[in-house]
């Protein structure tokens, strides 16, 4: 019995250390990646050249039917993060008003897909895929979802009343050192997620429960173009976040477990729909409608990966083709 006992906890030990060692080398990757982009865009912030990224928004976001001043939430939400574009939406509205619920679903959907495009698109590049490929995808994706749901919400005069605003701006660290050590303590909680993510999907696997997941959304996803071998990880992305799926992807990737279609169509879908939970929280807090958010979102996605897996499948195949370079 107590030999058993030992050697379920050398087995337990090894694992562990193992994992440790993988979570390791994959947020090398991801830091090397994100490090860098997150100091630019800080620099960007700091000498307020985001502004200027808002201009050319202003025609997308009126044909979108929001006031042209919202490209400036937008352009923020894309250069930087959410919590940043929120921020400044909460800016504006207290300003000049706030926005219709359908307003501010359209606003929040067109975020939610195109947020933190330096970073994000960085991590997509380290799996594999076009680094302009994504972000083209991404933005136009958003514009295109916004448009779909102004159509559908003007067509049957939904969500008309005046959004309600519960998110209070909370002003950033006023130092460097402030802002530094905030990045750092996020950095950290990266490596534990994807750490924690390293272990559950090792006992999923022990258990076969990947297996049963695998067979369970194949067929789903198989309409995607993202066959079994991809199927848990992009859904680990599709709730938890595009840094962890993308971290979990660069792990198989180097083990050559995932095709260069399937790793294609898992990352578009979780760059266009990811961390559905938390990130949908957030919009709740600047009035937009749940359903909006959530369903029109990830309906869109699905659709939208659907076709592009179709179209451009075959293609990324062709590894001299200029499709398969851009995407």
């Amino acid at each position: 019995m107590v030999d058993q006992a030992s050697r379920v906890i050398r087995v337990v030990g090894t694992a562990g250390t193992r994992a440790v060692k993988d979570a390791f080398m994959v947020c090398l990757d991801l830091f090397k990646v994100m490090v860098p982009i997150i100091i630019l865009v800080k620099a960007l912030k700091e000498f307020g050249l985001i502004s200027y990224l808002a201009a050319p928004l202003a025609p997308a976001m009126r044909l979108a039917g929001l006031p042209g001043e919202m490209g400036l939430v937008w352009a923020t939400a894309i250069i930087n993060n959410i919590y940043s574009g929120m921020a400044v939406y909460a800016e504006l509205a207290h300003d000049s008003g706030a926005l219709t619920t359908a307003q501010i679903t359209i606003l929040s959907v067109m975020m939610l897909i195109a947020h933190n495009l330096p970073v994000e698109s960085k991590i997509t590049q380290k799996c594999g895929v076009g680094f302009w490929g994504q972000v083209v995808i991404r933005m136009s994706g958003a514009l295109a979802c916004g448009l779909l749901l102004r159509f559908v919400f003007d067509a049957f005069a939904l969500f008309t009343e005046p959004a309600v605003l519960a998110f209070e701006v909370k002003p950033e660290g006023a130092s460097l050192l402030s802002w530094a050590g905030g990045q750092a303590w996020n950095l950290c909680m990266i490596f534990f997620v994807i750490l924690a993510l390293l272990l559950l999907m090792r006992a999923l696997t022990a258990i076969r429960a990947t297996n049963f997941l695998e067979w369970l959304l194949s067929p789903l996803l198989r309409v995607m173009g993202i066959g079994r071998r991809a199927a848990t990880i992009t859904v680990i992305g599709l709730v938890m976040g595009l840094a962890y799926g993308g971290g979990l992807i660069i792990h198989e990737v180097k083990g050559g477990k995932i095709s260069r279609q399937d790793v294609f169509s898992s990352i578009t879908l979780m760059g266009l729909s990811h961390a559905l939970v938390e990130d949908t929280l957030l919009m709740l807090l600047i009035g937009a409608n749940l359903w909006g958010v959530l369903a029109g979102r990830l309906l869109f996605s699905l659709a939208a990966v659907a076709i592009l897996s179709r179209f451009l499948g075959p293609r990324l195949a062709m590894k001299n083709s200029l499709l398969a370079r851009i995407f």
